[in-house]
This record gives structure tokens, C-alpha cells and sequence, in this order.
């Protein structure tokens, strides 16, 4: 019965060992597959700080050109204020009243003499913008700063193309980044119940291996004892009648028979009156 016994323990723990086994590989293998995505991750996670400080380095270089543009707008209004002609209506309001006659011929039904004398205004308005804008592109002084304002506004737009344009590719790797660390977690999370299984089967195994081996020692002590009952009927029977270590070895024989577990004082004191 305990050979019996023993046999199913090692049974049950050689297949509780494969099964801890087989949670093992499949924690390493999802712990693997967390590893390389944290990787990749970590990877678009530098792309996008590469990205925002290519942001803030052009955002930068915007503010500075807005400024730039501003200052030399101004700059410009003052100038063409001090060297525009005295008589007359600004360039500004001649070209509203400009504007203002298009809209109107456009959208009005006009006799035929009524949109002559409109064409007429238009052509003199345009006329005297023409005049006003060549006396002050004749300004030295004016085309400079002129140039400067248009490509302190050019530079400006051109960083803040950059800006979109970085911007986008920076939340792009944002995304891929949250994403693949979202994917990490949801295999870690895997590999934890994998490694939770593990740990159980493991404890399972080591538990049915104990009883195995347990089994195991007991079926030895029975070989043992069978072997004292052999030795002793070999013996004379003289030997038999040993006064108080044959009649304690006698009790402790007695409870081999009924089938309870001995002590190691048991064992010995078998084998010191002559059972083992």
C-alpha cells in the first residue's frame, strides 16, 4: 500500500512538474515579448523628445521673427506717416474706398452711366494708390525697411510651418509610445498570473514530492523491520526471553502490526533487542 502510495505522489508531482514548467516558459516568453515592447517604446519615447525640443527650439525662432515683423511693421508705418505726401487721403483709406467700389459694382444693379462713373473712381483710386506706392518704394530708406519687414513675416511663417509640422510628428510618436506601453502592460499582466500559477503548481509539486518521499522512508522502515522479523526467528529462543527490552520491543511490534508510524526511539530499540 505505501509502495502503492508512493507511486501515485511521483506521479502526481512529475505532472504538476510539467505543468510548472510549461507556466514557467510561458512567463519567460510574455516577460520576452514586455521587454521588446518597452524597447520599442522607449525608442519612440526618445524620437519624441527629440521632436519637442525641435518644437521648442523653433517656437523660439518664431517669437523672435513675430517680434522682428512687429517691430519692423511698426517701424515701416512711422516711416511711410513721415514721408507720405501731406495733401490727400492716406494709402490705407484709398485703398478701403477701392475695395468698397468693387463690392459695389459687383453686387449692385447699376445703369450704364452709373458704373462708368464708378469705373472711372476705381481707375483714379488705383491710380493715386500706384503713385503713393512707387513714392515711397523711391525711398531708399523705405524699400529697406520694406524688405526687411516682408522677410522678417516670411521667416516667421516658415517657423511656424516648422512648429505644425514637428508638432505632428512628435504626438505621432507620443501615440506609438502609449500604445505600445498599453500593449507591455496587458502582457504583464499575463506573465503575472502565468508567474502566480507557477508559484501554486511549484508549492503542489514540492508538497506531492514530500509525500512521496515520505512513503518512500516509511516503505524502508517496513524492509527493515521485516528483516529483524527474519533475523529473529533465526535466532535461539533463548534469546527471546531478554527481560525488559523484549517485552518493550515486543509493544513497539505491536503497533508495527497495527500499522501506526514508529519513532526513531522505536526503530532503535527494534534494533537493540535484536528485531533489526
Amino acid at each position: 500500500m505505501l509502495n502503492i502510495e508512493a507511486e501515485k505522489h511521483r506521479r502526481n508531482r512529475d505532472g504538476l512538474n510539467e505543468k510548472t514548467r510549461q507556466f514557467a516558459d510561458q512567463r519567460d516568453q510574455l516577460n520576452s515579448e514586455v521587454r521588446k515592447l518597452i524597447e520599442e517604446a522607449g525608442s519612440h519615447k526618445h524620437n519624441r523628445d527629440e521632436l519637442n525640443e525641435k518644437v521648442k527650439a523653433a517656437k523660439e525662432q518664431r517669437e523672435i521673427w513675430n517680434k522682428a515683423y512687429t517691430d519692423s511693421a511698426a517701424e515701416l508705418v512711422e516711416l511711410r506717416r513721415s514721408i507720405a505726401p501731406k495733401s490727400g487721403a492716406p494709402p490705407s483709406k484709398l485703398k478701403r474706398d477701392l475695395k468698397s467700389l468693387e463690392f459695389k459694382q459687383m453686387t449692385s444693379v447699376l445703369t450704364p452711366e452709373k458704373e462708368k462713373e464708378i469705373v472711372e473712381q476705381m481707375s483714379k483710386l488705383q491710380n493715386e494708390i500706384r503713385k503713393r506706392e512707387e513714392a515711397l518704394k523711391s525711398n531708399k530708406q523705405y524699400s529697406t525697411l520694406l524688405l526687411k519687414v516682408n522677410d522678417a513675416k516670411e521667416k516667421a511663417e516658415s517657423f511656424h510651418r516648422q512648429v505644425a509640422v514637428l508638432a505632428e510628428q512628435a504626438q505621432r510618436e507620443h501615440d506609438m509610445m502609449m500604445e505600445l506601453y498599453d500593449k507591455a502592460d496587458r502582457i504583464r499582466r499575463n506573465a503575472d498570473d502565468a508567474q502566480a500559477k507557477f508559484v501554486e503548481s511549484k508549492l503542489l509539486a514540492d508538497e506531492e514530492h514530500k509525500k512521496h518521499i515520505d512513503a518512500i522512508h516509511q516503505v524502508h522502515d517496513f524492509d527493515k523491520l521485516l528483516y529483524g522479523i527474519r533475523q529473529k526467528q533465526r535466532r535461539p529462543r533463548g534469546m527471546e526471553d531478554a527481560e525488559k527490552v523484549t517485552k518493550d520491543a515486543e509493544e513497539v511490534f505491536e503497533k508495527f502490526k497495527k500499522g501506526e508510524k514508529l519513532s526513531t526511539e522505536d526503530i532503535m530499540l527494534l534494533q537493540k533487542s535484536g528485531y533489526l
